[in-house]
């Protein structure tokens, strides 16, 4: 075998090597971006479900809250004018 050939054959497989090598990287790379995403998501959907609405929770506490608010009324207009001044 010539040696232009022996050459060019220890070239390609330094080459093939080197590939190999930055390719294993970026694969190892890619999981731990992986692994990272996967506990990104896991935290947004643990927010997301802490973070529902509240819309039922706060029906009855708005309904405490308008016969609050319906009592008061009716002692602010039972009050005397003198006590209205005070």
């Amino acid at each position: 075998m010539p040696a232009a050939a022996v050459v060019t054959v220890v070239i390609a497989l330094v080459i093939a090597a080197a590939l190999a090598y930055y390719l294993t990287r970026v694969v190892i790379v890619l999981r731990a971006v992986n692994d990272s995403l996967g506990q990104i998501n896991s935290g947004v959907r643990s927010i997301a479900d802490r973070t529902q609405p509240l819309g039922e929770l706060l029906t009855p506490i708005k309904t405490d809250l308008e016969a609050v608010a319906d009592t008061l009324e009716t002692v602010a207009a039972s009050l005397t004018p003198e006590a209205k001044a005070s």
